[in-house]
């Protein structure tokens, strides 16, 4: 005799076939290579506007296929440039051709000095991949089947941003942010390391006042499992009424955020009765998550913004320390030897994205 329980899940299994029959196929890579007219690289030392201490580069060691998935692996700027050159020299980035030029210039990411060993370059060797040239698309399901890293201060990411900043700059465009973990293996902080992953979305009228807080969700496995032990799918769900992420099948909901016409982000970050204007007025009901967004695909390590915790146990820097990156690259035999080959690779199967038909 089927239970309660049993019928409903029946019943929620025929209305996601249903579901998925309504859906066409309108992105997808299975990574059999790694196509250049999809994937732009991002070649910069900006470390993204959080002091990342790795610099992006378009590099086959950093980014590559084998056998239908793509790694995104973190290596040490010193087997590229050298000790010397790392601790006390510079690097330049600006290229001349525009497959090589520098993507970002923001936060000194097109040249940097060590400034005669003050502040060390960048000690670690990434990558990050985008669609930006082209793909972008507003509403659908996306699923990315991935492996995350395992490593010490391993940051891996899968996210989009809008393709224009139709409500000006970060974060009043808005982010979304299907996956974010951390690498560490026993990190203690409540967030987990590389047991859990968080989705987030950003907004706010401007960087002082994002509220991701509001639309933030961690997700954590238990009996001892972690994300690099297997591939898992993490998916988003965005229509104009909701925005919802999930780990391996829609039912399992990870983040659900509303975005009907019975609520607004300006409502949301309770901005009704502040003296900001908003960026959003006007606009629909689930501005700023009405525009186009593309893909985006990345390993940071490290950084200075509040993403490690500094009470975390062997952290081998302090946000606040004007040398925060010299003492990560002087404590490299605390954190490298957890850096197995390419377990410290984010492994990516495929990624695909559906719309309605």
């Amino acid at each position: 005799m089927f239970s309660k329980i049993s019928i409903a899940l029946a019943f929620a299994s025929v209305a996601f076939r249903a579901a998925n029959e309504a859906e066409k196929l309108i992105f997808s890579d299975d990574f059999n290579t790694l196509d250049f007219e999809t994937w732009q690289h991002e070649i910069t030392l900006s470390g993204a506007g959080n002091w990342e201490f790795e610099y992006y580069t378009n590099n086959r060691t950093n980014s590559y296929t084998r056998n239908g998935v793509l790694y995104l692996k973190p290596t040490l700027t010193a087997d590229n440039i050298g000790v010397d050159q790392l601790t006390n020299g510079n690097i330049n980035l600006w290229g001349s051709t525009p497959a090589d030029q520098c993507t970002s210039n923001a936060f000194w990411g097109c040249e940097r000095s060590s400034q005669g060993g003050n502040n060390y370059i960048n000690p670690i060797q990434s990558a990050i991949l985008r669609t930006v040239n082209a793909f972008n698309f507003k509403y659908g399901r996306v699923e990315i089947r991935a492996k995350l890293p395992k490593g010490n201060w391993i940051w891996p990411a899968i996210w989009m941003l809008p393709t224009r900043n139709a409500y000006g700059q970060w974060p009043a465009s808005g982010e979304i942010d299907i996956m974010e973990s951390r690498g560490n293996a026993n990190y203690r902080d409540a967030e987990g390391g590389v047991d859990s992953f968080g989705s987030t979305l950003h907004w706010g009228p401007f960087f002082s006042q994002n509220a991701y807080l509001k639309t933030h969700k961690v997700y954590k496995l238990t009996n001892g499992r972690n994300f690099n032990d297997d591939f898992h799918i993490f998916g988003l769900s965005w229509t104009e009424n909701s925005i919802q992420t999930y780990l391996d099948t829609p039912a399992n909901v990870v983040l659900n955020v509303d975005t009907s016409a019975n609520s607004s982000f300006w409502k949301l970050g309770g901005w009704t009765n502040s003296a900001f204007n908003n960026p959003w007025d006007g606009a629909g009901h689930n501005a700023p998550f009405d525009q186009n967004f593309f893909l985006l695909l990345n390993v940071a390590v490290g950084g200075t913004t509040g993403y490690w915790a500094d009470s975390e146990p062997g952290k081998p820097w302090q946000d606040k320390d004007p040398k925060a990156v010299n003492n990560f690259w002087n404590n490299k035999a605390s954190w490298y030897p957890t850096w197995a080959g390419e377990n410290a690779a984010m492994q990516i199967d495929y990624v695909k994205v559906y719309q309605q038909a």
